[in-house]
């Protein structure tokens, strides 16, 4: 009997957080498991290069078209292949045709996999233009069709459990052995303020800029943005770093304090606090706003702080500024948290036991 599994996703192999952090890491404990492992991303590594960057229409537009080409191919592929992993979508624009095919036609075993509320529209900037072709319905279906589904927090999986029969929660996890191994050491002196994301997520810095500045006023600190995008701010306190896999935790040890803020909507209640994990596997003291899954990682006062309020967000942060022993404490909790409850090794059972389920039916 066949074990190979198939994975089919957006991006190229260790590329996006999302993959990376989600299940990626976790092949090698499914390998040893007896599985084969094949990945079919959509975009090639070029296109997901050059895919938001100014420019080069031509180009991403045949990236796109060749990404469709290949799914057509991919069909044809999956004979000898047990399970079908499917994360978000098999392609980002259009009705869910390969995946209806995939579950009804071909009669695969599906594991559907998001960590975003997918379902609702989140328009940008940088996705205005399809954004009408997004075909955000297709979520319901693919649960559906789907054998079981995977979530990474309770608001996804309540949206689930109402088209799937067969839910489980695995959060998005980080891996504290192999990449955020380091701990950061406090310090006196001027302190840096950081926050990590892509430009999708840049937005949610707008409503803390006002804090910034007013703490600006009397204290002297750096706010260092990681980033694939570099902010459209300017401020004498901002620094900017270009996102970068290979220096990724180097960088994020400059951070002394490590900020998640969020708009409190239905799109953010979908998060999965990933920012805040990476932040606390590396012993950074971690303050974010308590939406969704962030209020249940973060116990305030305990292994981090919460605020909603720009009044808020000025009290905490002036707190941890004044605080080395406090910065220390939360930081040495918050690694805690992440080891027990959201590291790859406290979840490796979980994904073992998700794949070797559905190759038992």
């Amino acid at each position: 009997m066949s074990k190979k599994i198939t994975f089919i996703v957006p991006y190229p192999y260790g590329e996006a957080p999302s993959q990376r952090f989600r299940f990626e890491q976790y092949y090698d404990a499914i390998r040893g498991a007896g599985f084969e492992i094949e990945t079919k991303s959509f975009l090639s590594i070029n296109t997901w290069n050059n895919l938001y960057k100014k420019g080069n229409v031509l180009a991403k537009f045949f990236g796109i078209c060749k990404g469709f080409a290949k799914r057509f191919g991919l069909l044809f592929q999956l004979g000898n292949t047990a399970i079908v992993f499917i994360h978000r979508e098999i392609t980002p624009v259009g009705p869910p045709i390969f995946e209806f095919i995939i579950a009804k036609i071909l009669r695969k075993k599906i594991i559907y996999d998001f960590d975003d509320a997918i379902w609702i529209k989140n328009t940008s900037g940088s996705n205005r233009i399809v954004a009408w072709l997004k075909w955000h319905g297709k979520v319901k279906h693919i649960c559906k069709w789907a054998t079981v589904v995977s979530t990474g927090n309770d608001y996804l999986a309540s949206f689930a459990r109402l088209h799937a029969k067969n839910v489980v929660k695995i959060p998005t996890t980080i891996d504290t052995s192999n990449l955020h191994n380091s701990i950061i050491q406090q310090k006196e002196g001027k302190l840096t303020i950081g926050w990590t994301g892509t430009h999708s997520t840049m937005k949610y810095l707008n409503n803390l800029i006002p804090v910034l500045d007013l703490l600006a006023e009397s204290v002297d600190f750096e706010f260092l943005v990681i980033s694939n995008e570099q902010p459209s701010f300017q401020r004498g306190y901002l620094n900017f770093l270009p996102w970068n896999k290979t220096t990724e935790i180097t960088d994020l040890l400059k951070f002394d304090i490590g900020v998640m803020p969020l708009e409190n909507d239905l799109w953010s209640g979908g998060k999965c606090g990933f920012k805040a994990l990476q932040y606390m596997a590396l012993g950074i003291p971690s303050i974010v706003s308590p939406v969704g899954v962030n209020a249940q990682i973060i116990k305030h006062q305990v292994n981090g702080l919460l605020a909603d309020s720009q009044e808020e967000w000025f009290s905490v942060l002036q707190t941890l500024i004044n605080s080395p022993l406090l910065r220390s404490e939360f930081g040495a909790k918050g690694l805690t948290t992440v080891k027990e409850q959201f590291s790859v090794v406290a979840n490796e059972q979980h994904y073992l036991n998700l794949v070797q389920s559905l190759e038992r039916q």
